[in-house]
């Protein structure tokens, strides 16, 4: 059986596992929001950055890649993930169903908030995060590289995300 894997923010652009297809996905009941402060990858803990992270929402959909892990990879792709993903406790492993735009719907994998976590600072003001987002460096580089890459790579799947895009225009005259 094949295990799928699905990407919303930095996965997109950066799987870090052998992919052996990609689908274009929707999951429902989440919404994409940088709603988690991050304190490793992209900012530290005297100056949180903001990463993405799935919120659950009534009613919200995320668009994004279903990713099919190469064959015999599978535990070797989850132990990888479990390393990246679950660095600190704020996200959530859990298997969820996916419907793929080929008609499909398969279960996944899906790292979402955890929003009892004392990283998740969901609701935050655009304009906040886009001045935190600005500034915020951690171990893996500059939290607007992070936005950029990600914004970037849904626009190219013909993904367009509103509140990404404005986020990436207002970080670029921050920074100019």
């Amino acid at each position: 059986m094949t295990m799928w894997v699905f990407g919303y923010g930095s996965l997109l652009w950066n799987p870090g596992f052998n992919v052996a297809s990609r689908v274009l996905a929707r999951l429902d009941g989440y919404a994409r929001s940088f709603c988690m402060h991050s304190i490793h990858h992209r900012g530290t803990e005297e100056a949180p950055g903001l990463v993405l992270a799935l919120d659950e929402v009534e009613g919200a959909e995320c668009r994004g890649v279903a990713f099919a892990v190469a064959e015999g990879e599978e535990e070797q792709t989850l132990s990888y993930l479990r390393e990246r993903e679950l660095i600190s406790s704020a996200y959530i492993e859990k298997v969820l169903e996916l419907d793929m735009d080929d008609g499909r719907r398969v279960e996944a994998l899906v790292y979402v908030i955890d929003p009892a976590h004392v990283q998740y600072c969901g609701g935050m003001p655009l304009e906040e995060q886009a001045h935190i987002i600005a500034h915020a460096v951690g171990g893996r580089g500059p939290n607007a590289e992070y936005l950029f890459n990600t914004t970037d790579h849904l626009a190219e799947l013909g993904l367009p995300d509103g509140d990404l895009e404005w986020l990436a225009d207002r970080v670029r005259c921050i920074l100019s």
